[in-house]
């Protein structure tokens, strides 16, 4: 668990992930040398490792939510669990295990199988801005393409609002009821990105060990962190052909505008109570759930909200 923690120790906002991504770079350097390793413009990281006709591939963010990271925060370790402290303020402090136990395990497939591809990227958690400029040729002679990135220990997320992600054919190879699994629908992150933007093979998410993400209260259960390791290898073995799957459902500017109109609802909810509340304390009360909308996005909510109902309510001017 000692690459774990060191990852954890790494504190890596969202539009500063330049030391995650150094050490990421480094740790591949240092452990595996003959991966081929590349960074696009955005600051994505791409890795290849071995010469194959087609390759298991995962995918992490590695971007965290949590804005509090003490200069002496350690990583406090039991039999079961690991959280973050830190001793001089005697306050728990978040790992950003969402999703530095994906990044764990991709660093753990790639140093153990001799044929695989990875993909890094930044900028998950404020809209997938950085799955939403990834180099869609990278994934082509993909077989599956796999993100841990979902809280809890049994979630298998084949699709995502109305997006389907992977094939039956897919699902069913996986094996995922060995390891507790089941099928379920999830919230945005960087696979349905991918498929959104044309990757045409069998895309899934998984829950990998974490609790309470986005908070200061953020733990790691070690062993379903470690039964998802393993699922994941499973997956890698077992799964040996190429699983095509081409979206066809929803489109990206569909979902978006559903979005907008569920958050619209809130936005009056939320005004009446809150009448002076901004664009920035409503997306981060309630931006996990809209990952297609930015700060802009909410606050022009607010706005047009407040301009209709002025009229009728005096509670909603600003």
């Amino acid at each position: 668990m000692e690459l774990l923690k060191t990852l954890y120790s790494i504190y890596s906002p969202s539009g500063n992930e330049k030391k995650m991504r150094r050490f990421i770079k480094r740790w591949i350097y240092n452990n595996i040398p003959q991966a081929e390793v590349t960074t696009d413009a955005k600051g994505n990281i791409y890795v290849t490792k071995g010469k194959a006709d087609n390759y298991p591939c995962i995918v992490a963010h590695i971007d965290q939510v949590q804005k509090t990271h003490s200069r002496d925060f350690v990583c406090i370790e039991s039999e079961d669990v690991i959280f973050g402290y830190s001793p001089k303020n005697h306050r728990q402090e978040g790992l950003g295990a969402d999703d530095k136990n994906g990044i764990w395990i991709a660093l753990k497939c790639l140093e153990k199988y001799d044929y695989m591809k990875a993909a890094f990227f930044v900028e998950e958690e404020i809209g997938c801005r950085g799955s939403a400029q990834a180099d869609i040729a990278f994934f082509t002679d993909c077989r599956f393409v796999i993100q841990c990135d979902r809280r809890g220990n049994k979630d298998l997320i084949t699709s995502i609002s109305f997006t389907e992600l992977c094939s039956d054919e897919f699902i069913k190879a996986t094996d995922h009821q060995l390891f507790g699994y089941k099928t379920e629908d999830g919230l945005m992150t960087d696979v349905l990105e991918l498929k959104e933007r044309g990757v045409e093979v069998s895309c899934i998410n998984m829950s990998c060990g974490y609790y309470k993400p986005h908070t200061d209260e953020e733990f790691t259960d070690k062993n379903d962190l470690l039964n998802c390791q393993k699922f994941v290898e499973h997956i890698i073995e077992n799964c040996t052909e190429v699983y095509p799957h081409k979206n066809e459902g929803y489109s990206y500017s569909n979902l978006y505008w559903d979005e907008m109109e569920e958050l619209y609802m809130i936005a009056e909810d939320v005004l009446r109570c809150n009448p002076d509340i901004t664009g920035e304390e409503l997306k981060e009360w309630y931006g996990y759930y809209f990952g297609r909308l930015d700060i802009e996005d909410f606050q022009n909510i607010l706005d047009e909200v407040r301009e209709l109902n002025k009229d009728d309510n005096e509670k909603y001017t600003a």
